[in-house]
């Protein structure tokens, strides 16, 4: 199972890898870190026992653990160990005959502080200068740099902050202009380079005097929130639920809590965006069930394509008018030439849009229509009618019942996997989370199966008694 990871034909001795994989899997399913993994190899008996060791075995050093991730992200089969384990959940028959997933996602607190815009200046200027040796001699204010802590800075006063700024920007794109004239630099050093220059211009905008820089009143889409892990983000997972980190999404079957599919994105990814790659390779797949989050036009029509069946909330219509017409209340012809509303104008549909500028002029039902001064324009979404049908879908009992009876397992697997300190991530960025979460769906899965009743068969293999 591992010995492509190996490329020498040599034998020599090394830790087995049932051993580590092991390991691994009580680490995920404990959040341990290296460190408190071995220490638990070492001294619990039922560590022990799973491992295969004796009581007289030691354990080994904890960079072991390292070296065996390094080299899983860096292979084809990354997630080998959970693919291990739904081998087993398809071998035990426990999810035979559903045909049922559910979507959900959840926010996972990403492992460094945020840092603001000064913070994050100081430190990558000093991160280039060092892994660039040939930038040292381009001058920048050495005060501002010096040491580890904040430039130098009177933090009350307004116009100071602003100086701090300007001669920071100022010193970035010096470093960055120096830089591009350099040949032959490795990928680390373009890496920490192009970081530079983003966060020397993401928050930033120039001030009241010409080569003035102040921070602007903003936030730069998909801004860049700290130089030691680039890849994570401002989260918004509610209006009111706003964290920093990263989006674990998972695939769950309704009926028995296993996680089928997993994966980790950058925290400001939709979720609609991450549904087909769950979903991917998911042969058993009939019916996908999510909330609002996954209701986009453009994946229903995807997987409409794929002949799946959708249980999806729609997103909530808004009308222009509160309380009043939305787009559902105007009458889109079958050949989507004509639209008529909800007064009985009837206009044509010209590339999707249909204006009735004319017809709500002195219309009586206008106050219920739009506050628009030239009157009502419509423009219809590509995916119009996946998302009319869908809204359609949503009013029927059929769809009530099966989403308030078989949606809410996902959030409980969801609920099982971020349980104790699990919702803290211990990585960073994105590949090394996405390993570590999916031993750690590898795991609940494989205690979820116990709880299933998984035994040996009596002919070999398991079963779920």
């Amino acid at each position: 199972m591992f010995a492509d990871l190996f490329a020498s034909g040599r034998g020599r001795p090394s830790v087995p890898a049932e051993v580590i994989a092991v390991v691994m899997v009580l680490q995920a399913l404990e959040g341990l870190s290296d460190r408190q993994a071995v220490r638990r190899l070492e001294t619990d008996i039922t560590w022990k026992a799973a491992a295969g060791l004796s009581l007289a075995d030691g354990a080994f050093d904890h960079t072991v653990l390292v070296l065996w991730r390094n080299k899983l992200r860096a292979s084809a089969r990354p997630q080998r160990i959970f693919d291990a384990v739904r081998e087993l959940i398809r071998a035990s028959g426990a999810i035979k005959g559903k045909t049922r997933r559910a979507l959900d996602s959840t926010v996972l607190d990403d492992a460094v502080a945020r840092q603001d815009t000064i913070d994050m200046l100081t430190a990558q200027i000093r991160r280039v200068r060092r892994l660039i040796p040939e930038l040292q001699t381009v001058p920048v204010r050495e005060d501002n740099i010096a040491g580890t802590g904040r430039p130098p800075c009177d933090w009350a006063d307004p116009a100071d902050i602003e100086r701090v700024v300007s001669e920071l920007v100022d010193d970035a794109n010096e470093l960055v202009w120096a830089g591009e004239e350099l040949q032959g630099l490795i990928q680390e050093q373009t890496d920490a380079l192009a970081l530079l220059a983003l966060v020397a211009g993401q928050d930033v905008e120039p001030g009241e005097r010409p080569g003035q820089w102040r921070i602007a009143q903003r936030t730069a889409p998909d801004r860049v929130i700290s130089v030691v892990d680039p890849e994570t983000r401002h989260v918004h997972k509610t209006v009111r639920s706003y964290r920093d980190g990263y989006k674990a999404h998972v695939a769950v079957e309704p009926d028995t809590g296993l996680v089928t599919s997993c994966e980790i994105t950058a925290g400001n990814a939709p979720d609609a965006d991450t549904a087909e790659k769950l979903l991917h390779g998911d042969r058993g797949c009939r019916e996908v069930l999510g909330d609002s989050a996954y209701g986009a036009g453009r994946l229903r029509r995807r997987l409409a394509e794929r002949n799946k069946r959708t249980v999806i909330k729609p997103p909530p219509l808004r009308p222009a008018v509160p309380g009043g017409f939305t787009i559902d209340d105007f009458e889109i012809s079958s050949d989507r030439s004509t639209m008529t509303c909800p007064a009985g104008a009837t206009v044509e549909l010209r590339n999707g849009r249909a204006v009735f500028a004319r017809h709500c002029q002195g219309c009586e039902l206008r106050s219920l229509c739009t506050t628009a001064q030239d009157g009502r324009t419509i423009a219809l979404h590509p995916d119009h009618e996946f998302l009319a049908a869908a809204r359609r879908q949503a009013a029927t009992a059929e769809f009530d019942l099966v989403y308030r009876n078989k949606r809410p397992m996902v959030e409980r697997s969801l609920a099982w996997l971020t349980r104790g300190t699990n919702r803290r991530l211990r990585f960073r960025g994105i590949e090394r989370n996405r390993l570590g979460w999916a031993h750690r769906c590898a795991a609940i899965n494989l205690q979820r199966l116990l709880k299933l009743g998984l035994a040996a068969g009596p002919e070999g293999g398991w079963v779920i008694a």
